[in-house]
């Protein structure tokens, strides 16, 4: 059976304590799904995050083919779930997407990966079907983790 699939948002946390977090669960490899890897907190932009875990000893993976489309982002942003899970799904299933979801499954196959994104609730962030499916093609199993200030704990 291949390792989990492990998740983690940033929302509300340190940057210390989210790599913290990625070192106590094992993970080899840091997949950044977001469609624009950049942050208003600079810790956790592309550049500066991935230097951050490079000296933590994690690989960095940046995949924007699995962030979402900006036209899903725009459904989130006005309260339109049904909206932006349909075009979230369409785009996953997309020629793209798949071949990032193919480049993931050749590392969570052999290692310990984790996707990245913003939101602290996986239930609210594109990085559940995107661990679901990258669980489906590794056979593995999926597991949030969850960080926040002064606190680190997994949730399944």
């Amino acid at each position: 059976m291949a390792p989990p699939i492990l998740t983690i948002g940033y929302q509300g946390a340190a940057a210390d304590a989210l790599v913290a977090a990625l070192r106590d669960a094992g993970v080899v490899t840091l997949i950044d799904v977001r469609a624009v890897p950049w942050s208003r907190r600079p810790e956790f932009a592309k550049k500066r995050l991935s230097e951050r875990l490079e000296a933590a000893g994690i690989d960095y993976l940046g995949l924007v083919d699995l962030g979402s489309p900006e036209a899903a982002r725009k459904a989130a942003r006005g309260g339109d779930g049904a909206g932006f899970e349909r075009l979230f799904a369409a785009h996953l299933a997309g020629e793209r997407a798949q071949a990032a979801l193919a480049r993931a499954a050749e590392r969570a196959a052999r290692e310990i990966v984790c996707l990245l994104c913003y939101e602290a609730d996986p239930a609210h962030c594109h990085r559940t079907p995107v661990a679901e499916a990258l669980a489906a093609r590794t056979r593995g199993s999926v597991r949030h983790l969850l960080v926040g200030p002064g606190s680190t704990k997994s949730a399944r």
